[in-house]
């Protein structure tokens, strides 16, 4: 797999994400097991001169102790080349990782990224929406040294743009000028436009049987089409229909609560014989 061209340096590098990256990440972060703080992952894109083009990324399993990071290779590898099948000019431009702060294994998976490509890109996304904001951070990496001897790794801030097209922006403008909307009140509206709708159908009925109004034969059949598809229930048998639909609903709630559970055993079992770094 070829590696992504050489930058200059970290100065002047422009980095550009796909808005599906971001989407890819945070889904990534719900479907993280229980025990994990963060997830983290591969970057994929292309490089031209300094500007870099984040397309596409990949959630890696890990887990990391203090200072040491197990990272699945095998999976990074594997799903690596299974996207260059399809698209052969993306390669790896960095990694991702959740969370508002640099953590101190960073630096550990950024060596490691470096074997991948030569100045691999580190984007944070802040997935706990302080503020009601979601943070994201571009870093690139550089080694202090003294004497020719490493130092430390410092990460440094890079210019970053969010792409979007033209529907995207216009959606985001509109979101912007309407309130937050729950369910409870899509449903209010909802039931409210069925009471409107009902008192109508039941003022122009009356009119039509007192003759003061003339009837149309059209409507006339289809609120008779309407009434006839309405199912002839008992109270006694509606309210048995809804009880049976409430134990469907707590035995689905309970299935789906125990492949979670399974999910987060088998994940936590499968990370905890990786190799370190």
């Amino acid at each position: 797999m070829p590696p992504a061209p050489l930058l200059s340096s970290a100065a002047n590098v422009t980095v550009k994400i796909q808005p599906t990256v971001l989407l890819n990440i945070c889904d990534a972060y719900i479907r993280r097991s229980e025990s994990q703080d963060r997830v983290i992952g591969t970057l994929l894109g292309t490089v031209e001169g300094n500007t870099i083009e984040v397309k596409e990324c990949y959630a890696v399993p890990f887990n990391e102790n203090q200072e040491q990071v197990a990272m699945d290779i095998n999976h990074h590898q594997s799903l690596l080349g299974l996207h260059q099948k399809v698209i052969q000019k993306e390669v790896v431009v960095g990694w991702f990782a959740t969370g508002i702060a640099l953590s101190g294994s960073d630096a550990v998976i950024n060596d490691f990224y470096t074997k991948e490509c030569a100045h691999p890109v580190h984007l944070t996304v802040d997935t706990s929406l302080q503020d009601n904001k979601m943070a994201i951070n571009v870093y690139m990496a550089r080694v202090l040294s003294l004497g020719g001897k490493p130092l430390a790794t410092e990460f440094q801030a890079v210019e970053h743009e969010i792409l979007s097209a033209e529907l995207e922006r216009l959606g985001e403008e509109h979101k912007g000028q309407t309130k937050h909307v729950t369910e409870i009140d899509t449903l209010r509206r909802s039931i409210a436009q069925l009471e409107q709708a009902l008192a109508g159908t039941s003022s122009y009925v009356e009119d039509v049987v007192s003759g003061r109004r003339k009837g149309d034969a059209y409507i006339g059949r289809y609120l008779a089409d309407t009434v006839a598809a309405v199912p002839q229930l008992t109270p006694q048998v509606l309210s048995q229909v809804c009880a049976d639909t409430s134990q469907d609903m707590v035995l689905l709630m309970y299935l789906s609560s125990l492949v979670r559970t399974q999910l987060a055993l088998a994940d936590k079992l499968g990370t905890a014989s990786l190799p370190l770094l």
